[in-house]
């Protein structure tokens, strides 16, 4: 049996997000600090896409709704 550390990859509308060291083992701090970039962020699903190309995947989803 061999154990693979994986990095995780955020994404958010097909665009890679940058993972500051600091904020790597805090999802909702990284969360935080994504949405100052994109505030559509706060309002996102957060969704596990498996592993791709070595890492594993992490997207934000806009929600799609009405509103009122």
């Amino acid at each position: 049996m061999q154990i693979t550390q994986l990095a995780r990859t955020y994404r958010y509308d097909g665009i890679d997000l940058p993972v500051p060291p600091h904020l790597a083992d805090d999802r909702q701090a990284l969360r935080a600090y994504h949405a100052t970039l994109y505030p559509p962020i706060n309002n996102a699903e957060i969704v596990d896409a498996g592993v791709s190309d070595g890492a594993h995947l992490i997207e934000y989803r806009r929600t799609v709704g009405t509103k009122g």
